[in-house]
């Protein structure tokens, strides 16, 4: 298995110090999507897609114009996922798997570039986006994105815990989605046992690492973070639950959009594992 960190899009709201915690408040902010490319014997696994090539060329349409107007993304091709797959020397049509943490448009308007992928999500998500019943949940759930009919595989809750979480299992390559609600009805953390330890992506959970280093926030962030929630208490909940995992220390945890956790992976993570077979098989 090796894993590869990857910024699939890069926003950059108003807000500076206010969002990012240093530089000028007056400055714009750089939020990324990070999303993972995984190699294994199953084919390639994408976690989750950033923005994708139709996003790239109708974000209006395709992102929703507040959320365009409000995140303001670079919108570059070259930081699709569909194109750093074929940086990588693969096809669109090797990524056999794409698990999502949930269906914001900056996690899935990539959907479109993969069709013949299996798209993995737990239960409660989908359902939300099918059936959405609140006013943000109409407004969340982008139906272009997967207007052209995505394999959807649902997931249901139950299973063994992951080092005191919920998991559910039976995912490809043996990835364990771990329910982390609040930010939405079914977001949930994708689990990877590389094989030298855990890594967790844990979605839109928390927005910066200072949230489970120390409990502390930019102010923008945690106004953000209030205004999109699904469940305050949850998600709070689940915040206090990650900061004492990662003071265990046993898991590499990391946010989607913190460019700073980002970093810290790229610069540690790209080699095999010790388990790595090369490249994929059949």
């Amino acid at each position: 298995m090796r894993v590869h960190h990857l910024n699939c899009g890069t926003m950059f709201p108003f807000g500076g110090r206010l969002l990012n915690g240093s530089g000028d408040r007056l400055a714009s902010a750089r939020l990324v999507c990070h999303c993972l490319l995984i190699e294994t014997d199953e084919g390639l696994i994408l976690v989750d897609t950033g923005i994708g090539t139709q996003a790239v060329a109708r974000p209006k349409e395709i992102l929703g114009r507040s959320f365009a107007a409000m995140t303001r993304p670079r919108l570059d091709l070259a930081e699709t996922a569909v194109r750093q797959v074929a940086a990588l020397g693969y096809a669109a049509a090797d990524v056999r798997h794409i698990v999502l943490t949930h269906l914001d448009v900056d996690h899935t308007s990539g959907l479109t570039d993969f069709p013949e992928a299996e798209v993995h999500v737990h239960v409660a998500e989908l359902e939300a986006a099918r059936r959405p019943v609140t006013l943000l949940e109409r407004e969340r759930y982008r139906t272009a994105v997967w207007s052209h009919r995505p394999r959807w595989v649902e997931h249901h809750p139950g299973g063994e815990r992951w080092h005191g979480f919920e998991s559910v299992r039976g995912l490809p390559g043996g990835l364990l989605l771990i329910p982390l609600t609040g930010h939405t009805r079914g977001h949930a953390g994708v689990a990877v046992d590389t094989g030298d330890g855990w890594l967790l992506h844990a979605g839109d959970a928390y927005f910066h690492h200072r949230q489970v280093e120390s409990g502390a926030c930019p102010p923008g962030l945690r106004a953000f973070q209030s205004l999109v929630q699904a469940d305050r208490t949850t998600r709070l909940h689940n915040v206090g639950r990650l900061r004492e995992l990662a003071r265990a220390g046993d898991v590499t945890m990391f946010s989607a959009h913190d460019p700073v956790e980002l970093e810290r992976r790229r610069t540690t993570a790209q080699e095999p594992s010790r388990r790595s077979s090369g490249r994929l098989g059949s």
